[in-house]
């Protein structure tokens, strides 16, 4: 999580003081020191929110799927939304590490639309699933979504990857061929070797910047992937914010340090060769997110996080893959363009292989 903003918003407030005290040394009796005034939370009023988000409205009904991850008890909870109509097929979402399925709502709504039924787990560890204190691995994510897959007699499904869920989707496609009749990365992580350039991280260490993580500085953290923030995405601040507030915060946190260490140690970048299925590249052009920036030497975050150059790369890459880059957009199309995201998405799956 980048701590850069809070820092620089810090020395804002701090800079009246500083320069006050520069240009009067001597003070009256009549004086009064100046204070920053505090900072409002937005959501000072709001109920906590436990580790399984229960009260966290979803945009459709949920359903539960009981499997395990590393030989631990876990549910994985989704969404199933029927086509409108006859159905064309089936589309399986993969959420990216700071969201959760809902964030889908208006590609499913699109896709469904279409034609197509849509099944959007909240993977293990993330959203309403649970969050086993385990190492985690995107192999085992594939493999418990692959069974979730089986267990509603669904064989073939097209899939939608967004950010870390782009890492998952991936090793799904490479994992499950035959399962996966189109791809679709939406500005995916992984299209770069991160620990090339990003030195290894102690658990201790993710934990204690993550349990130090502040409303302000969250909020600061998610604009870097909007480069027009709408009060819509305050939703997001809004379930970080309310899970801090309650009891299970350390382990939500824990679960976070955990998920970034198989980002950060499972890189999917040479598996793009190996996808024969058609993939589509949508990549927000204004996109420059660098997994693990805060810990990445300076001139080394010069060169990484270009997604248009990265997505020209993974099309070059790739066998059978075509790029459709937007402009003004950053690393969450469909929630930014949502139309225009759909029409895309759909003209692509609709398309004879």
């Amino acid at each position: 999580m980048k701590m850069r903003p809070l820092l620089k918003a810090v020395l804002i407030i701090a800079l009246p003081v500083l320069v006050v005290a520069c240009a009067s040394p001597e003070k009256t009796s009549s004086e009064k020191p100046i204070t920053p005034a505090p900072v409002v939370s937005l959501y000072s009023n709001a109920s906590p929110l436990d580790l399984r988000l229960s009260t966290w409205p979803y945009p459709y009904p949920l359903k539960e799927f009981k499997t395990s991850l590393q030989g631990q008890p876990a549910s994985m909870m989704y969404m199933d939304v029927p086509a409108v109509g006859k159905q064309k097929g089936a589309v399986l979402l993969f959420h990216g590490k700071n969201f959760s399925s809902d964030y889908w709502a208006p590609t499913i709504a699109g896709l469904t639309q279409a034609g197509y039924r849509v099944i959007a787990p909240d993977q293990i560890g993330f959203g309403k699933s649970s969050k086993p204190d385990v190492a985690y691995h995107f192999d085992d994510l594939a493999a418990n979504t692959q069974a979730l897959l089986k267990s509603l007699k669904v064989n073939q499904v097209s899939v939608i990857a967004n950010s870390m869920g782009g890492m998952v989707g991936v090793r799904f496609a490479r994992l499950y061929p035959k399962t996966v009749q189109k791809l679709v990365l939406e500005n995916p992580l992984g299209l770069e070797d991160y620990s090339k350039d990003v030195p290894p991280q102690q658990n201790e260490t993710l934990l204690k910047l993550e349990m130090a993580q502040t409303e302000t500085s969250y909020r600061n953290f998610l604009k870097s992937y909007f480069p027009n923030w709408q009060p819509a995405y305050e939703q997001f601040v809004e379930i970080y914010v309310r899970i801090q507030k309650g009891p299970d915060y350390p382990a939500y946190a824990r679960t976070s340090v955990l998920t970034y260490q198989m980002i950060a140690e499972k890189p999917v970048v040479n598996d793009l060769p190996q996808l024969k299925m058609p993939v589509l590249l949508v990549i927000g052009q204004q996109d420059r997110t660098v997994f693990g920036r805060r810990f990445a030497p300076p001139e080394a975050v010069k060169s990484l996080g270009n997604f248009p150059e990265l997505g020209r790369k993974a099309q070059a890459a790739i066998p059978n893959a075509k790029l459709v880059p937007i402009d003004n957009v950053g690393h969450v199309p469909h929630l930014e363009v949502p139309d225009l995201f759909v029409k895309t998405v759909v003209e692509f799956l609709n398309a004879k292989s």
